[in-house]
């Protein structure tokens, strides 16, 4: 463990090696290359949800360059990432990784990736920075305790900190930064309680839904560019790209679904009716316009070889034997009835849920530090002085495409950027 250092060096202790703790320890060391920085993480490996985000490509950020629009993919956090986001956003995180070396692509939806595909770059990037900057890791070295040692004087309020490691050993920091991720079982949660601070209720967020229903069946693998996915009784309602699965549905547009309704769908325990226009939200009028359309301009052609949808074969096969339409039946045999059927199911599915599966890729956490016991222009605790969060372990959530990592960026370097340059906090 590091000896004692002279009173006017700052030492700051990192609670967790995911993307927010590097970030932040890789900041200060730069800004203040005689702070000792060191970096505890209880596992054995950093950088996890890196190495596994977006396949193992890593989704970086996204291409949104306005702090206004940015906030708007924030189901929590939103109002207070807004005055953050001013100060490092998608482009100050593009720039820094171009000046490392790593090159960032945009895809069509605006999630940026490394240009190599692989999320190893970015995990290399990091480490390899961290400890050029100076910074020591501790693996399998978690906190399991922090005791404050207030001092206060007339001018100021100020903490310093006794920290007990879980290997048993003590050691003392000037600053602490936690940035412990989300998750229900979270050490960074604990040690927050224990200083005095909230934790919202957690409950998961981006997740996927069990469906069981006759339109789902052995569709799994099939996906559909633009489909709306609304729960009225919360009045939610996204749209997107979504994916059939072997259990149900997944994809950006139930995946945003559920980070919007992370807490509705929890205490519903995931037993809900969701609506589905499977046609990107278009109106009754405009599908029966479409149907109708079809029936007059191509009478004598099966149903089954033509639809005005553009569709995947499978799933309009599936639809029309789902209202008990034969494939092979003419346009211009279509009775009204089944027509009318047509227009009901494409805009207006009703699927049952059943529960849920965590998407592998986008674990996130609804819940965490109240946001309002923290100061949002340094990231430092309102209670606690030196005491600073970042990431997830806020009660901020992103959804899915690179916002949840950008959160991380950004508190992490406001919040080392703050203990460099002295910038007092604000307390409750």
């Amino acid at each position: 463990m590091p000896s004692p250092h002279p009173q006017n060096r700052k030492t700051v202790a990192i609670i967790g090696a995911g993307a927010a703790g590097y970030f932040a320890a890789i900041t200060m060391a730069e800004a203040d290359p005689e702070a000792q920085v060191q970096i505890y993480e209880v596992s054995r490996r950093t950088l996890t949800k890196v190495s596994i985000s977006g396949g193992g490509r890593c989704n970086v950020t996204h291409h949104c360059f306005d702090p206004k629009e940015l906030v708007t993919y924030y189901p929590r956090g939103g109002k207070e990432l807004r005055g953050a986001f001013h100060k490092w956003q998608p482009r100050d995180t593009v720039d820094w990784f171009q000046s490392r070396g790593v090159s960032l692509k945009t895809e069509a939806d605006g999630r940026m990736f490394p240009t190599t595909d692989d999320s190893q770059t970015i995990i290399t990037c990091l480490t390899e920075t961290a400890a050029k900057a100076g910074v020591q890791l501790h693996l399998r070295t978690g906190v399991s305790a922090i005791k404050i040692q207030s001092n206060e004087t007339a001018a100021e309020r100020t903490s310093k900190f006794q920290i007990t490691l879980t290997n048993g050993e003590t050691t003392t920091a000037s600053h602490v930064i936690i940035a412990t991720g989300g998750g229900q079982k979270n050490a960074g949660h604990a040690l927050a309680t224990s200083v005095g601070h909230t934790i919202t209720d957690l409950a998961p967020s981006l997740f996927t839904f069990h469906i069981k229903h006759p339109l789902l069946e052995d569709l799994q693998g099939l996906s559909l560019p633009e489909v709306q996915v609304s729960f009225p009784p919360a009045k939610l309602q996204q749209s997107g790209p979504i994916v059939f699965t072997h259990w149900g549905l997944s994809g950006p547009g139930i995946l945003k679904l559920s980070a919007w309704g992370a807490r509705v769908f929890s205490e519903l325990n995931y037993q809900c009716e969701l609506s589905v226009n499977w046609y990107g939200g278009a109106k009754p009028d405009e599908i029966r316009s479409a149907l109708e359309h079809s029936k007059q301009q191509n009478a004598r052609k099966a149903l089954v070889s033509l639809n005005p949808f553009d569709f995947p074969r499978r799933f309009w096969e599936r639809m029309l034997a789902y209202v008990s339409i034969s494939p092979d039946t003419q346009w211009a045999q279509l009775p009204k009835k089944n027509l009318n059927q047509l227009v009901e199911s494409i805009a207006n599915t009703r699927l049952q849920t059943n529960g849920k599966s965590m998407n592998k890729e986008e674990f996130v956490t609804c819940g965490g530090v109240k946001l309002k016991e923290v100061d949002f222009k340094t990231m430092q605790s309102r209670i606690v002085p030196n005491l600073y969060f970042a990431g997830e372990v806020l009660d901020i959530d992103g959804v899915t495409g690179g916002f949840n990592f950008q959160a991380a960026w950004t508190t992490s370097k406001l919040a080392a950027q703050a203990i460099s340059a002295d910038i007092p906090g604000t307390t409750i």
